[in-house]
């Protein structure tokens, strides 16, 4: 039978200020991928999260970014390798404390924003990357894109590696995703999204932005937290996945 890990961003609050709804969304989903401070989430926030999710036994990620708490972590930044490599096991160690405080573990790592987008090509940042999560846990598993430079050296480096697509943003013809700046982007009509879920998940492929048929292999899909209608939209996507044959069970 065909399975797939569904995967969402939370804790993407700071304060008083809340962006996704975390308890409804770890209803549905299998891993989640907890905002680590340095582009959304603080302690408490971190802290509520990994007890919400180890409670429900979701799968606890540290979705790790650049120092951009102003920027959501979408803007690109040039962060010298040494220093990446230390914020990102930074940002991992803080996340583990509260993991192992509600009875679970940091299980995986998923760059958040620009430096997901940043390493799917850029060696030297990819392997700053894997340097930092190696300093932290080198049994970690990492969450990234097919075919990037990443994973490329996450696996050469030993590190359990785990594909990812996106059933709400658009693809380009080589299998990266749309920069968000353009239109376009975000897939916004929750049947789309539905429809290419089942794609994805059950015959690893996805219509890119130009219209064209383009295999995307991937053991996790990720549903975005912070769009408008987000837990009603991943509940149709776990209702459709399951309804067409798809076991959703967090990955191996």
């Amino acid at each position: 039978m065909i399975s797939i890990d569904l995967n969402a961003d939370l804790g993407e609050g700071f304060g008083h200020w809340h962006l996704t709804d975390d308890e409804q969304l770890l209803s549905v989903v299998t891993s989640a991928n907890v905002a680590c401070g340095f582009h959304a989430g603080d302690a408490p926030t971190m802290r509520r999260v990994c007890e919400l999710a180890a409670a429900r036994g979701v799968r606890i990620g540290a979705q790790v970014a650049y120092r951009d708490l102003a920027g959501f972590g979408r803007r690109a930044m040039d962060v010298p390798p040494d220093e990446l490599a230390a914020e990102v096991a930074y940002q991992i160690g803080a996340l583990e404390v509260f993991t192992r405080a509600a009875g679970a573990r940091v299980a995986y790592v998923k760059p958040h924003g620009a430096l997901y987008n940043r390493v799917v090509h850029d060696e030297e940042q990819a392997g700053a990357v894997v340097d930092g999560v190696l300093l932290a846990d080198p049994t970690l598993s990492v969450l990234g894109l097919p075919g990037s430079r990443f994973l490329e050296v996450a696996e050469k480096a030993g590190l359990p590696v785990v594909t990812e697509a996106f059933a709400d943003r658009a693809y380009t013809e080589e299998g990266t995703l749309v920069p968000r700046g353009q239109d376009g982007a975000v897939v916004s009509d929750p049947d789309a999204v539905v429809e290419r879920s089942v794609g994805l998940a059950r015959f690893g492929v996805v219509t890119s932005h130009s219209g064209r048929e383009i295999a995307v292999r991937a053991r996790s899909l990720c549903v975005h937290g912070d769009t408008p209608g987000a837990v009603d939209l991943a509940r149709q996507v776990r209702t459709r996945l399951e309804m067409s044959g798809v076991r959703v069970e967090a990955f191996a």
